[in-house]
């Protein structure tokens, strides 16, 4: 098994079956708070495989559609898909045991275990191994060798021993994401991964998530165009909680409605700022 391989999540699907062609799909999906209505008849099809970036305004719905997505919030109407399957009314354990995972704004680790610790929680029920009292950790050698894989491939095999509550801002974040790829996630969702970080650190980070999520379905919320036209194969542009184009980053780029609704103020800062760098 190669290092940027994970085994199969039990109950989950690698791959959709032949009814849909989609990883996650989103239909006519609404969502309203009181008589507010925050997303309105959202559309998204998104193939195994693509790496999708969110982007929008503030007050877009960016963050309740990933909330619905990965069943925080139960929508309003309409349906969301995983593979095919109706996930829109399960609860957040059951999504995630169908191979969906999501990394939050705010690091959520086990603060008080090593980095090693921390992954190898997350492989021991993706690997298939139950509650057992009379198993002892250091005697799973399945487990620790793939743990030792993960920590090489995350550059974190020199952090190996240390407790999570010590590591930097941007260490929390890969180990973060060390433990959705250990938990065995085919289709991740990453809210703002880079925010916080410095423009090296957003860099390298970047890379990592091109390299562990290779093969995988990855949707991430991002406020960076930077990051967003250099990792995305295509880009949600969400305003008032509809989805107003979804099409590759170069399409979207010229999209004249993208660019009166949002995306020109934006890319003529990003463009000034990097003709000054």
């Amino acid at each position: 098994m190669s290092a940027l391989q994970s085994p199969a999540l039990p109950g989950a699907r690698s791959s959709a079956p032949s009814s849909t062609p989609f990883a996650l799909e989103l239909k006519s999906v609404r969502k309203s708070f009181g008589k507010s209505e925050i997303i309105r008849g959202a559309e998204l099809a998104v193939k195994p495989g693509e790496r999708v970036a969110i982007i929008g305004p503030n007050g877009a719905g960016k963050s309740t559609l990933f909330n619905l997505v990965s069943g925080r919030f139960a929508p309003s109407s309409g349906e969301i898909r995983l593979f095919g399957e109706r996930i829109d009314q399960l609860p957040p354990y059951q999504i995630n045991r169908r191979g969906l995972s999501r990394s939050f704004q705010v690091s959520n680790l086990f603060t008080r275990l090593s980095v090693f610790e921390n992954i190898r929680c997350a492989l021991l029920w993706s690997m298939g191994h139950k509650y057992a009292f009379w198993k002892f950790l250091a005697g799973m050698d399945d487990v620790n060798d793939r743990v030792e894989e993960l920590l090489e491939m995350l550059h974190l095999d020199k952090k190996r021993d240390v407790p999570a509550v010590n590591l930097t801002y941007a260490e929390a974040r890969v180990l973060e994401i060390g433990i959705t790829i250990a938990g065995g996630a085919q289709v991740i969702l990453l809210d703002e991964p880079t925010a916080g970080m410095s423009k090296s650190e957003t860099r390298r980070f970047i890379q990592l998530i091109r390299q562990v999520t290779e093969g995988r379905t990855l949707l991430t919320v991002e406020h960076d165009m930077g990051v967003v036209f250099g990792l995305a194969d295509k880009i949600a542009v969400l305003v008032y909680g509809e989805v107003i184009a979804f099409d590759t980053p170069e399409a979207v780029r010229a999209n004249v409605r993208v660019q009166e609704a949002y995306l020109g103020s934006v890319l003529a800062e990003s463009q000034s700022a990097g003709a000054h760098a």
